[in-house]
C-alpha cells in the first residue's frame, strides 16, 4: 500500500513516471528497429525514435527530480547545483579537531565550516554557571550551553532556526535566563535518556556540518588552586578570586573520555586548541583521562590559538608565552607544535572599554616561544567590530593553509 501512494492524485509524480516509462518504451522500439533493420524506406528511422525516447526520459526524470526538490528544499531549488557542489567540496576538506569551549570555540567553528565539513568539536562540560548551571543542578544533566553554541555555529539550517536556538527568555517569566536551545537539549536528553544521543538528535535538527562531542560524559567540577594556597570549586568561582592561579584540576580527577573523541583525534589532519578561556575552557578538556596522550601521539600539526585579550581573574598580565606555558604545565610539552598569536592593533576606544573591565591585549612575545622549540604564526587575526575577538575567516584560512602545507602541498601562510 505504501508504494501505491506514489500514484495518489496531487503527488505530481505519476505523470512524470508515465512520461519516463513512455520514453523507455520508445528507446526500446527504436533499438529493435535499428537491429532488425525494419522499415528501411521510412522517413522516421529507428535512430530518430530512440533519440526521441531518450529525450522524453531525460525530461521526465528532470521534472520528477524537481518535484522532490520542491518538497525537501522549498525556496532553494534554484540553488541546487551550488548546494551540491559546495557540499561535495566540503566533504573533501581536511579532518579538523577543535578543542575548547565558550564563545572562542564557536567563533572559530563559524569560519572552519565554510572550508570543510569534517569538523569535530570536543567541548568542555565543566560549566556550572547561568542557564547551564541551573539545568545541570535541576535535571542532573551535563551543562548544555557550550554544546549549544557549537551546534549553532556549525548549523546549516535556516537562519530562523539558529536564532530560535539562541533565543533567551526575559526576566518576566519563570524561564528567565534560559535559552531555548538549552531547554531543547535538556528535553531531548530526557526523551532519549542519554546526553550523547540528545546531542546527535539536536545536530540533525540543525543540520550541522561536522559533529560536536563532550570531552567526557561524566559529571565533573573544575577546581582551582591559587598561589596563596586557597582553592575554589566550580568554574564560575574561579574568576572571582583576586589571586594568580597555580593550577586547575577536575573533580573527580580521573574521568573517562568519550570514545568518539579518541577516534577523532587519531584521524585528524590537524588538532586545534582554543581559542577560549585558558583555565576554564581549553585546559579542562585536556585533564580528561587519555585526551592529552592521544593528542601528543598524533603526527599531525597541533596548534594552540592564543587569546587576543587577557581575562580578569584568570590570565591577568599573561603574555602569549605565559598562556602556552600554563597549557604545557597542565599537560606535556609535545601537546603543541604551533602557536598562533595576534599582532593586529585594537582601536583606542575599545582598549578603554576593556581597560575598565581589567582586560588588556595579550603581548605577542614570540621570541620566548621560539626559544622553547615551538613554531609561531603571527598575524592580524583580530576582529574589532563591536567586541575584541578573533576573526573567524582569518583564523580558518591559517589553519587550512597550515594543514595543506604539512600534507606536502605548497601553500604560503600570510
Amino acid at each position: 500500500m505504501r508504494r501505491l501512494k506514489w500514484l495518489y492524485p496531487g503527488m505530481k509524480i505519476k505523470r512524470w513516471i508515465i512520461a519516463s516509462s513512455s520514453g523507455v518504451l520508445l528507446v526500446a522500439i527504436g533499438s529493435v528497429i535499428l537491429i532488425l533493420k525494419k522499415f528501411p524506406n521510412s522517413k522516421i528511422t529507428g535512430g530518430t525514435i530512440a533519440i526521441l525516447g531518450a529525450l522524453i526520459v531525460i525530461y521526465g526524470m528532470k521534472r520528477m527530480l524537481k518535484s522532490f526538490i520542491a518538497v525537501f528544499l522549498p525556496r532553494r531549488e534554484k540553488e541546487l547545483v551550488n548546494i551540491m557542489y559546495h557540499y561535495r567540496q566540503l566533504e573533501k576538506g581536511p579532518k579538523i579537531v577543535v578543542i575548547g569551549g565558550g564563545t572562542g570555540l564557536s567563533t572559530i567553528l563559524h569560519g572552519l565550516k565554510e572550508q570543510t565539513s569534517n569538523i569535530t568539536a570536543i567541548v568542555t562540560v565543566a560549566d556550572d554557571g547561568g542557564s547551564s548551571g541551573r539545568l545541570r543542578e535541576q535535571f542532573g544533566i551535563l551543562p548544555p550551553g557550550d554544546i549549544r553554541n557549537c551546534l549553532v555555529a556549525l548549523a546549516d539550517a535556516e537562519p530562523l532556526m539558529r536564532e530560535l536556538f539562541q533565543f533567551r527568555f526575559g526576566s518576566e517569566s519563570e524561564l528567565s535566563g534560559h535559552s531555548f536551545g538549552n531547554l531543547f537539549i535538556t528535553a531531548m536528553c530526557k526523551v532519549t535518556g542519554d546526553f550523547e544521543k540528545a546531542i546527535k538528535e539536536s545536530s540533525k535538527v540543525l543540520a550541522i556540518r561536522g559533529r560536536v562531542i563532550p570531552s567526557t560524559l561524566e559529571k565533573v567540577k573544575l577546581v582551582a588552586e591559587y598561589l596563596n594556597g586557597h582553592k575554589t570549586v566550580g568554574e564560575t568561582e574561579i574568576v572571582k578570586q583576586n589571586s594568580p592561579i597555580k593550577k586547575v584540576y577536575l573533580d573527580p580527577v580521573h574521568c573517562k573520555a568519550s570514545s568518539e573523541s579518541f577516534d577523532a583525534i587519531t584521524e585528524a589532519d590537524i588538532i586545534v586548541l582554543g581559542p577560549g578561556s585558558l583555565y576554564t575552557s581549553v585546559i579542562p578538556n585536556l585533564l580528561v583521562d587519555g585526551i592529552t596522550e592521544k593528542i601528543a601521539q598524533s603526527k599531525s600539526p597541533k596548534v594552540y590559538i592564543c587569546n587576543v585579550m587577557t581575562q580578569p581573574g584568570e590570565t591577568d598580565s599573561y603574555t602569549a608565552f605565559d598562556h602556552m606555558n600554563a597549557l604545557i604545565a597542565h599537560t606535556r610539552p609535545d601537546i603543541i607544535s604551533y602557536c598562533i598569536v595576534n599582532i593586529g592593533k585594537v582601536p583606542k576606544e575599545l582598549l578603554e572599554k576593556y581597560k575598565g573591565e581589567g582586560a588588556f591585549p595579550v603581548i605577542a612575545d614570540s621570541d620566548r616561544i621560539i626559544e622553547n622549540g615551538y613554531n609561531v604564526i603571527e598575524g592580524d587575526v583580530v576582529n574589532t567590530q563591536d567586541y575584541v575577538r578573533h576573526d573567524a575567516k582569518k583564523l580558518s584560512k591559517i589553519i587550512i593553509d597550515l594543514t595543506l602545507k604539512t600534507k606536502g602541498k605548497k601553500i604560503s601562510i600570510d
